[in-house]
């Protein structure tokens, strides 16, 4: 089922559970998505680009996340965290330390890397293969450990 299907069906049932906050949440995703169709001038968007606008969602709410701890603002904190939770339902299950490892041994020898100077060749070829299951920041730590 397409993800915007699935937020349909759970925007529904927020709104009969009442549950604004997962209802607030599901309007803006779907506004990001709607938006992101009208960018690229196509009625819907691919399954790959759904995961583009959740991933970007997400990681802004990550970004907020961390700047609201900073400033010990606790009552924002939470509220994030919230929103964090009911967006990331909706990404595919993400890649455990392990796999994420395999992953990027495997890649390091398929471009046959040497050293941090083949780092982007690394990335490049990899990003494809992790993409929505796990975050740029896991993967680039991972690749630098590997690489050295």
């Amino acid at each position: 089922m397409a993800i915007v299907e699935l937020l349909n069906q759970d925007m529904k049932q927020a709104m009969k559970d009442k549950d604004k906050v997962t209802l607030g949440v599901i309007r803006m995703v779907k506004a990001s998505m709607q938006n992101e169709a009208i960018k690229l001038q196509k009625d819907t968007l691919s399954e790959e680009q759904e995961l583009n606008v959740l991933a970007k969602e997400l990681k802004q709410r990550k970004d907020s996340l961390h700047e609201f701890k900073e400033a010990e603002r606790e009552d924002l904190v939470s509220k994030l965290e919230d929103e964090i939770n009911i967006i990331q339902a909706y990404m595919p299950e993400q890649l455990s330390d392990e796999e994420l490892e395999e992953i990027v041994v495997q890649t390091i020898e398929e471009v046959q890397a040497q050293s941090k100077k083949d780092m982007g060749k690394v990335m490049s070829a990899l990003m494809p293969k992790v993409k929505g299951k796990a975050e740029g920041s896991r993967v680039n730590q991972l690749v630098q450990k590997n690489l050295s």
